[in-house]
Order: structure tokens, then C-alpha cells, then sequence
């Protein structure tokens, strides 16, 4: 189990109260789509991905980038418990989804890239390292079927 201090806890729900998740959401996955397009497979039933415009004039990717962020914002409320909050998920990319677990971590720093150009200076290394902190738990949470 991790622990968390007070000043981190501070932190994350710093960051997230300032995030619109119908910005940073599609603009994470967009990123991941572009980035590393082998992880275009999971997505292939949300039609045309043929292009960078594509995807970032896709409907879908943008209301799933949304998805991805309430589901970040579960993990914030049960920052004590996230392995278990994130239980039903992590079956469900593993088991149904067969997402390979690597690319969790891949879409962990393009949020994390998406953040540090929303907050610019505001996202100090002490911010960073948290953040990366609790980007770290959420994806090993969702691993977590895997092994």
C-alpha cells in the first residue's frame, strides 16, 4: 500500500481542481493515438484514426479522453484504495479488452505531458514527482489483473 503525506494529498487535488477534463481528456488520448499508433488497435470500432486530424476531430476519442479522466478522479477519492477502486477495470482491460498493460504507462505520461503544458510553471518538480507518484499507483492498479 502507498502512503501519502498531507502536502501530496494537497497536491493531486490541487491539479485536479484545475483541469477540464473536456480539454486535458481528449487531448491525452489524442496524444497516445499520435504518439504510438499500435495503440490505435484498442480503438479501431470509433471509426476513422488514419490521421492526426482524424483522431483529433474523432467524437469518440474526445468523450473517451473524458472517461479517462473520471476515471483518474475515482482514483483521487479513494487515494487510500485505489488497487481495489480500480479492481473491475483492470479485469476489464485485461480479461475482455486485452489491452497490453505497457501502454498504461504510456497514456500515464502523455496526460502527464497534456498537464505540464496546461500548467506551465505552476507544475513544479515537487508537483511533477507527485504527480508521477500517484500516475505510477493508478497504473500499477491497472496491472494489477496482469500478473
Amino acid at each position: 500500500m502507498v502512503e501519502w503525506t498531507q502536502e501530496e494529498r494537497v497536491i493531486i487535488k490541487e491539479i485536479f481542481s484545475k483541469l477540464n477534463y473536456e480539454d486535458v481528456g481528449p487531448k491525452s488520448l489524442c496524444r497516445i493515438l499520435v504518439v504510438y499508433p499500435w495503440t490505435q488497435r484498442y480503438f479501431a470500432h470509433f471509426g476513422n484514426l488514419y490521421n492526426p486530424e482524424m483522431i483529433l476531430a474523432n467524437p469518440k476519442i474526445a468523450n473517451h479522453g473524458v472517461v479517462v479522466f473520471r476515471g483518474l478522479e475515482m482514483a483521487v477519492q479513494n487515494m487510500d484504495n485505489i488497487k481495489n477502486t480500480y479492481a473491475n477495470l483492470s479485469k476489464l482491460h485485461s480479461e475482455k479488452l486485452h489491452v497490453d498493460p505497457d501502454n498504461f504507462q504510456l497514456l500515464a505520461d502523455c496526460i502527464t505531458i497534456v498537464i505540464a503544458t496546461k500548467m506551465r510553471s505552476a507544475f513544479t518538480p515537487e508537483k511533477q514527482a507527485t504527480w508521477y507518484k500517484f500516475l505510477s499507483v493508478v497504473v500499477s492498479a491497472l496491472s494489477k489483473q496482469y500478473f
